[in-house]
């Protein structure tokens, strides 16, 4: 399906800054026998990639406001869309030299999203979506979310808290759970990517709690416009505002939902 100007906008600016993240990606290895180690510099690369990403969405799309993971909040002239953007979803897999990593890239329009574009420059694949237009990867293959419908044939994704981030203690009790339930669990360490290839049926699902706006918001335009359905843990529609998200189809989003409760996970 050829991309409406908005999304290429949209593409523009994530080539231009995933050519960015790919020539510092190629570095990572040297940098890892390093003494210092690649922390500054990853942290260069991200910073670099998120104003290429401001300036040209700027450029393309003036007085627009932005919520972006290294900024914060930027606000434009035009109040009725924001950009919401994460320039290296995956720092640590980058950090380490794992290509699994991505930009984000999402629209909110009036408060609702309504276009969102998850970049991998290493695979070089693009998953991008408008609201009412349908999801694809590449511009060429329409993506549709799984069609399991039994938790126990479902290979489903997560994120998992680690050093020096809450919820340790949830997590253990909502893993223990589901893995009675299903037939596999991954963790790519990229909650773009998780979204991007529920989007895609790859997965059958992704939750995670704990992640921010910029992690989740182009994701959740991908799951919804293949398909899928998408909520908080408690079945509702505040994910940003929560900081949480379950995204699947919506036959295993019912059988879902009760393993992320509370009194169930601890019991």
């Amino acid at each position: 399906m050829p991309a409406s100007a908005l999304m290429n906008v949209m593409i523009g600016a994530a080539r231009k800054a995933g050519r960015s993240l790919a020539r510092d990606f190629g570095e990572v290895e040297q940098l890892q026998v390093s003494i210092k180690g690649p922390g500054n510099f990853v942290s260069a690369a991200d910073h670099k990639a998120e104003e290429i990403i401001y300036r040209e969405l700027s450029k393309a799309r003036p007085g627009y406001s932005f919520l972006m993971e290294e900024r914060g909040e930027v606000a434009g002239d035009d109040k009725s869309h924001r950009w919401i953007v994460d320039p290296l979803d995956g720092t640590t897999n980058f950090l380490h030299g794992v290509p699994l990593f991505a930009i984000s890239i999402g629209l909110e329009r009036e408060g609702q999203l309504v276009a969102g574009l998850v970049y991998n420059p290493i695979s070089d694949e693009l998953f991008a979506a408008e609201k009412g237009k349908g999801a694809y990867l590449n511009d060429r293959r329409r993506l549709r979310v799984a069609v399991r419908k039994k938790l126990a044939d479902a290979l489903v994704t997560t994120g998992i808290p680690h050093l020096g981030r809450p919820g340790h203690v949830a997590f253990n009790r909502e893993i223990k759970e589901i893995i009675k339930h299903v037939a596999g669990v991954r963790r790519t360490g990229s909650a773009a990517l998780d979204l991007a290839w529920v989007a895609a049926g790859r997965f059958d699902a992704y939750w995670e709690r704990g992640i921010k706006p910029w992690d989740m918001a182009a994701g959740i335009v991908l799951v919804r416009e293949a398909g899928g359905a998408v909520s908080d843990l408690k079945g509702g529609a505040e994910m940003l505002e929560r900081d949480e998200v379950l995204a699947t189809n919506s036959t295993l989003q019912k059988d879902f939902l009760p393993l992320l409760a509370p009194e169930r996970a601890g019991a």
